[in-house]
């Protein structure tokens, strides 16, 4: 589904089934250099079981109209435009690593728009390797291999995704073919490198929130993933184990499993 925010086109899979405005909307916001592909099992479920779904590509990544947004604060700004820009009044939001950032200052700059929240290796904050960050302004490849190997626990790269292909090889692969090193992952690093507001805006969050952690995630380890949800009032907290980073991929089964009773509980479909 393509449509505008801001005068910008934008691309977010409707997981299989046409979008309605009659059906409560969960929007999935993806992690650093990557796009909707991501969410492919995760949004199928839901547009097949009583709600519009809307796994975005942000700006300046998979399909979706560049420039790249380059503070985490404008992308939170950004995710309320698309739920005016689709006609509807509220959303829930599903963020995985940077899109967790993204949806904690979304939730908390308009508490009215955010129904429910769930974040999938999320952290109050995501410093970056410099070396990393280094190699991915420069817009050099290794980044990418980096970024993959280390967000991957053991079990994550031996593939097994239930969607064929998703395993980190190709997902990697794809952020390289997209020519977006530089222009999208460079610019996601620098934006989570420089946010320092996660903890204050997670303080004000008003929505139910469930944290989903994996117990040897390397790059938002468990210990941060905590200290999070201690910020957020009330918030939930599930820990997957033998998981890296890549929750939503390495255990899609468990992750979806989770998603399913959280998003039911605290926004029905009449479904």
């Amino acid at each position: 589904m393509k449509f505008k925010v801001n005068n910008k086109e934008v691309f977010a899979s409707t997981g299989g089934r046409p979008f309605d405005k009659k059906k409560p909307l969960i929007i999935f916001v993806h992690g650093s250099g990557l796009s909707h592909i991501t969410w492919v099992l995760q949004t199928r479920y839901f547009a097949f079981h009583g709600y519009s779904v809307l796994a975005i590509d942000l700006p300046g990544h998979g399909y979706s109209e560049g420039p790249s947004i380059q503070s985490i604060e404008e992308q939170g700004k950004w995710i309320s435009d698309v739920i005016d820009s689709v006609g509807m009044k509220e959303a829930s939001l599903v963020g995985h690593s940077q899109g967790c950032l993204i949806s904690i200052e979304c939730a908390s700059q308009f508490p009215n728009k955010v129904k429910s929240l769930a974040l999938m290796g999320g952290a109050g904050a995501i410093p970056m390797n410099k070396e990393l960050l280094d190699l991915a302004e420069n817009g050099d490849p290794k980044a990418v291999d980096l970024m993959m190997d280390w967000a991957h626990g053991p079990s994550g790269h031996f593939g097994g995704h239930p969607v064929p292909g998703l395993y980190h090889i190709n997902l990697g692969g794809s952020i390289v073919i997209n020519g977006s090193v530089k222009d999208s992952l460079g610019v996601d690093f620098r934006a989570c490198d420089n946010y320092k507001n996660g903890f204050e805006a997670a303080k004000k969050i008003q929505c139910p929130t469930i944290n989903i952690l994996g117990k040897n995630d390397r790059m938002t380890p468990l210990k941060e993933g905590k200290k999070l949800a201690e910020n957020i009032k009330d918030s939930e907290i599930e820990i997957i184990d033998n998981c890296g980073h890549m929750i939503l991929l390495e255990e899609a089964g468990k992750a979806l499993s989770i998603l399913k009773k959280f998003i039911k509980k605290n926004h029905p479909s009449e479904q």
